[in-house]
């Protein structure tokens, strides 16, 4: 059975998603705001949440309509298949719900009729009036915009941001899914060129660069909600997490290299990178920005600075984006450089406009991602 799926995504990262889904073979894949559909059967739940770097959750999708009224939403919702997904005792709250110009914008009221909607359609279906709810878990997701709902179920579970690699945080993490999407658009792959992060903190955006590399899945060492689903045999992900590891490349030459000032922090990215299976790849140390010397004529620059929110720190964050265009222009004259920042005059105080920018979010913070593209090493002439 063909089912359509739901893949969310910080907003920015869509067009990366897409990609993402269209590189493992999905069809039907469409764009929309905060999310990217895509056609799969039961075996790509599995496939999508192993294998997504991008993606905040996994969502399998119940149905979409249009409701002016109550009765029409209470309608809907009930007629949807909800007996060939929910088993007599799942539990399957309401969880989260949004209506953004619409009719029916009371969230409480959404919850509380899709809920009565779907016992009565499982009432009618199992000839039951109670029921347990002590079963695998199956949250229900309700969006609704300009009058049309979308509604889905969560297959992920925690979200997919979390790898379980993250030993302790800093203090203002970026998540999982938005480092891997930064080197995404880098388009580093490993190889000869290395890639640099200078303050790199506990090492979020080296060590997904890194999983990138080896194509080691993100989701292969966790778990995931859908696993204690009634309609996916357990064999079926055990089949395809060995078949994930079978994918690992560990044939090619991956040069990784990390620097931060503080020595706590360098310790954390070394667990982490430990926890992620990838510490061979990765030479993290504690040194300045200012020691930062180029180890090759060709290679990548990707970090995430400190931003200056807070006023007592703007002038030192504006100094150290100064300091990081001398020692790009300098030490790197051949590098590509991408750097992350919710600072509107970057451009400015690195003294180069970019190449292009992305808006992208940090969490709630608007960023942009400044691109700036270095020169192509020559190809090596054959013999």
């Amino acid at each position: 059975m063909t089912y359509t799926l739901i893949a969310t995504a910080t907003m920015g990262v869509e067009s990366i998603l897409a990609q993402e889904i269209k590189d493992l073979g999905f069809k039907n894949v469409v764009t929309h705001n905060g999310r990217v559909e895509f056609d799969g059967g039961i075996e790509d739940i599995i496939k999508a949440n192993i294998w997504l770097r991008t993606a905040d959750r996994v969502y399998l999708k119940m149905g979409e309509f249009k409701a002016f009224t109550w009765d029409e939403y209470f309608e809907k919702v009930k007629k949807m298949d909800w007996i060939s997904i929910l088993p007599i005792n799942a539990e399957f709250p309401v969880s989260w719900v949004s209506s953004v110009k619409c009719k029916l914008f009371s969230k409480s009221d959404m919850q509380r009729m899709a809920k009565k909607a779907i016992v009565e359609k499982l009432k009618i279906q199992y000839k039951h009036d109670y029921f347990s709810e002590d079963g695998g878990l199956y949250r229900i997701k309700i969006i609704g915009n300009k009058d049309n709902f979308v509604v889905m179920i969560d297959t992920s579970g925690v979200p997919l941001h979390k790898r379980g690699y993250r030993a302790h945080l800093n203090e203002a993490p970026m998540k999982e899914t938005l480092a891997a999407a930064l080197v995404k658009l880098s388009k580093w792959n490993g190889g000869e060129r290395p890639l640099v992060d200078p303050m790199c903190g506990t090492g979020t955006i080296l060590i997904e660069a890194a999983m990138i590399a080896r194509n080691i899945a993100p989701g292969v060492n966790r778990r995931f909600a859908s696993e204690d689903w009634h309609i996916i045999d357990e064999q079926l992900w055990l089949d395809a997490r060995d078949e994930a590891f079978t994918h690992e490349d560990y044939e090619k030459e991956v040069r990784i290299y990390g620097s931060d000032l503080n020595g706590e922090t360098i310790e954390t990215a070394i667990e982490n990178a430990k926890l992620a299976g990838v510490e061979n790849d990765i030479l993290f140390e504690q040194k300045h920005l200012l020691e930062f010397e180029s180890m090759a004529e060709y290679g990548s620059l990707i970090t995430n600075p400190p931003y200056g929110e807070r006023l007592s720190d703007l002038d030192q964050v504006e100094k150290l984006y100064r300091t990081l265009g001398d020692i790009c222009r300098m030490r790197c004259k051949k590098w590509s450089y991408y750097i992350i920042t919710s600072h509107d005059g970057f451009e400015k105080l690195f003294d180069r406009k970019a190449d292009k920018n992305r808006k992208l979010y940090n969490g709630n913070l608007k960023c942009r991602y400044y691109q700036y593209y270095g020169q192509r090493p020559p190809r090596l002439e054959k013999n």
